[in-house]
């Protein structure tokens, strides 16, 4: 998976390229959490993401969980059908802000 990240002042979007799994959760963890520390809102760009795993959800919540607490948003846009109805069977939708 690739990370493009664009700031416009206090919000970044981090643009997904490629699989978000078990193999790339921890580079998104690495990536997302610090942005909360500095950023108001964060955007997760989804349009050229093709999959997640169980793992990416995890680093989902967990970024949802440390956007609340450091009183950020967090939410995705340009989310395909397939991965829209992972998060719908997961109930993940109902957690996320999808734009």
């Amino acid at each position: 998976m690739k990370i493009v990240k664009s700031q416009d002042g206090g919000k970044v979007t981090l643009t997904l390229i490629g699989r978000l799994d078990t193999t790339t959760a921890p580079e998104l963890q690495a990536a997302l959490l610090p942005e909360f520390g500095d950023m108001k809102q964060v955007v997760l760009d989804f349009k050229e993401l093709a999959y997640v795993s169980s793992a990416g959800l995890r680093v989902l919540l967990l970024g949802e969980k440390s956007a609340k607490g450091s009183g950020a948003s967090l939410s995705f846009v340009n989310v395909s059908d397939e991965i829209r109805e992972i998060f719908e069977m997961t109930g993940f939708s109902d957690i996320f802000k999808i734009v």
